[in-house]
């Protein structure tokens, strides 16, 4: 028979229980939901009612919302998601080829620090990423779209540039797109690309600000530009990020890895499932994983459709598509 001792829980302060407990008990319906256990609440108490596994996970998710409040860090949307995710994962399943499912350091909070906030990571595998960012000299973050993979890299380079661990950032992507040309886009040739590169000064703007962006872009420290330009540069004390990466070409992969110079660090991100080259063309992001997997100060961390943390039906869409691609695999290996 199951144990269902109930799990008490007691708050000394009336406000950090309001705000775990969340507008109309939001967060503890939640947190019910994910473990599938009861929590009743009465003044200061929360009573945690269902199996022992799944009311101690869900008491570590609870210290964790505690822990983030009594630091002064208020409950954002997505917090109480990764609460549980990290809860869930507190005997992580087998990770994918290279990829630990939590950091180095255990569960030991990663951060990085930027002049707009601090970015906490919101799953396991995303404070494996993190601190790859911070220590490696080559990561790959490769997976499904709404896992974190452009905005944390993004977020390392400018922690690395406030820190002076690096002189500048440099921040690109091959000018791809399916169906597109960018000779039919008006306007000269900086208008038909900044398009394709807006989510990284998106990036840039939310973890730096605009005003600082727009005065580092006019000096040189910071660079977005399309790969093409990368091509015969050495890019030497510099962070640098190749976003959606599965639109490289083999021969742009080779390039642009070796444009790594001395005291530099690379982050390469991009989803091996949504290439835009032409049929028949193979994408220099599966190769590059492919060949430099196991290398010395590179890692690779693969990303699934359980670390997406954008709006919950992202997840929902990318397993649906998942399944639908291997179904298709199926009924090919059977023909």
């Amino acid at each position: 028979m199951t144990d269902q001792t109930p799990r008490t829980l007691e708050f000394a302060d009336n406000r950090v229980i309001a705000e775990i407990i969340g507008a109309h008990s939001r967060n503890l319906a939640d947190i019910e939901r994910a473990f599938e256990i009861e929590v009743a609440h009465r003044g200061n108490i929360l009573t945690l009612i269902g199996p022992q596994d799944a009311t101690a996970k869900a008491e570590a998710a609870i210290n964790a919302l505690e822990t983030r409040l009594t630091k002064g860090r208020p409950i954002e949307p997505g917090d109480v998601a990764a609460a549980i995710r990290f809860a869930r994962e507190g005997e992580p399943k087998a990770a994918p080829k290279s990829t630990p499912a939590t950091p180095k350091s255990g569960h030991k909070p990663v951060e990085i620090h930027t002049r707009k906030r601090v970015i906490e990571p919101r799953s396991p595998r995303q404070a494996t990423y993190m601190e790859s960012l911070q220590n490696e000299t080559l990561t790959f973050g490769i997976g499904p779209a709404g896992t974190g993979k452009s905005y944390l890299a993004v977020a390392a380079g400018v922690a690395a540039f406030m820190e002076k661990r690096v002189d500048r950032i440099i921040l690109s992507r091959p000018a791809v797109e399916a169906g597109e040309r960018l000779g039919f886009l008006p306007g000269d040739l900086k208008e038909k690309i900044d398009p394709y590169l807006r989510p990284l000064y998106d990036a840039l703007q939310d973890t730096i600000g605009g005003d600082q962006v727009t005065k580092f872009m006019e000096s040189g420290v910071f660079e977005v530009a399309p790969l093409a330009f990368m091509r015969g540069r050495t890019l030497s004390n510099a962070f640098v990020v190749l976003d959606e990466a599965q639109n490289c070409t083999r021969m742009q992969m080779k390039m642009f890895l070796t444009r790594l110079g001395e005291n530099s660090q690379m982050a390469v991100t991009g989803d091996p499932t949504q290439v835009d080259l032409p049929r028949g063309e193979t994408s220099g992001l599966q190769e590059a994983v492919d060949i430099l997997d196991g290398i010395p100060d590179a890692n690779i961390i693969r990303f699934t459709d359980s670390d997406v943390v954008r709006h919950p039906m992202v997840a929902r869409i990318v397993r649906a598509y998942d399944q639908l691609e291997a179904t298709r695999r199926d009924r090919n290996d059977r023909r």
